[in-house]
């Protein structure tokens, strides 16, 4: 496999992961939920901010607007659709995600649905177009980050206009003073810093949608969008890591391997867990359901003998949707949910 380049590098001192033992936490410290900003934060000044959402008729409502409406919460997982790229040979070029790019907030704010239906939603609507206020240059186009939703997907109960994360003020970097939150599906789709909602009447065939985002083996395909988030289990690795590798060495004796799972397609139903490298596998504990867009909770009773093992968890969701012990590959990198795989040295 190439190098890091020095652009990705780039990339990777700008955007984060969540590390792998704040898995241990229900809730991410805002600190550690992994980020993404594909172009600069915007500096926003929330006194003059203001929203317009365009439907039939056309609204504008300023953040006092949007925090006296019904307020709702909802506690979520959120993933990038890149996470895991790093791992696929040939590696794509792009932001060298591992494992990490993940987190799970509690947001805050009003839900999408009322909104859209007091603007008016026309029989000729397609879908719902949302516009974040970040500007920058993608395949060569020049252009706001925008996504869109059908307007059926628009409408689901559960889509959120947060302005608050984890109990106070939505941070810069996460969207302030207004982001889109859209449960189950990639975290592309949760578009920050937004300043416009736009019922449209044609499939937006904008970069991030037509060209970006989407499951393809070569670039004369048109491929197919990239939007829920497939199965997927990580743990706590046990015992303590060499610096620069992070190679983990661990102590015989009983390890409980804690762990959280989440699939945006179905509920999680099991989780199974392997010392051989996915030989052979044993099923884990599962924890209660607290939400259904968070993460489920999991854990391993691990009795460690000296020698040398490879752990990995899979999980498996209500549809029967699997982590694959080897990685799809794709030309971006999307949607790699094969299993995470730990070697540890138990002396």
């Amino acid at each position: 496999m190439e190098g890091i380049s020095l652009e990705e590098l780039q990339l990777a001192a700008r955007n984060h992961g969540m590390p792998l033992e704040a898995l241990r936490y229900p809730v991410t410290p805002v600190g550690l939920h992994y980020l993404l900003i594909h172009y600069d934060v915007p500096y926003v000044d929330a006194d003059t901010w203001s929203l317009t959402v365009r439907g039939k008729r056309e609204l504008t409502l300023g953040l006092d607007d949007l925090k006296q409406r019904p307020r709702a919460e909802a506690t979520v997982t959120m993933e990038c659709a890149g996470n895991g790229r790093a791992r696929l040979d040939p590696r794509p070029v792009s932001q060298p995600w591992l494992l990490e790019a993940v987190g799970t907030a509690c947001w805050a704010g009003t839900p999408l649905r009322p909104l859209l239906e007091e603007a008016g939603v026309g029989e000729s609507a397609v879908e719902v177009l949302f516009t974040g206020l970040d500007r920058g240059v993608e395949g060569e186009i020049e252009q706001q980050y925008q996504r869109s939703l059908s307007v059926e997907e628009a409408l689901r109960d559960d889509l959120l206009l947060a302005y608050e994360m984890n109990g106070g003020p939505l941070p810069p970097q996460h969207g302030f003073p207004l982001r889109l939150v859209v449960p189950g599906w990639y975290g592309m789709t949760s578009v920050k810093w937004l300043s416009e909602i736009e019922t449209i009447e044609q499939p937006f065939d904008g970069y991030q949608q037509a060209q970006g985002y989407r499951l393809r083996q070569t670039e004369d395909e048109e491929g197919t969008p990239v939007q829920r988030i497939v199965p997927r289990s990580l743990f706590v690795p046990p015992g303590i890591p060499e610096f620069f590798t992070r190679e983990r060495v661990a102590e015989p004796g009983k390890h409980v391997i804690q762990g959280r799972a989440w699939s945006g397609l179905a509920p999680i139903t099991s989780v199974e867990f392997s010392t051989d490298g996915g030989s052979t596998w044993a099923p884990a504990e599962l924890e209660p359901q607290e939400e259904r867009w968070a993460w489920r909770g999991w854990r391993f009773r691990w009795q460690a003998e000296p020698g040398s093992y490879v752990l990995c968890s899979r999980a498996r969701d209500e549809d029967g949707n699997e982590q694959p012990v080897e990685p799809p590959w794709n030309l971006g990198g999307y949607s790699n949910n094969a299993v995470q795989a730990v070697s540890v040295t138990v002396s």
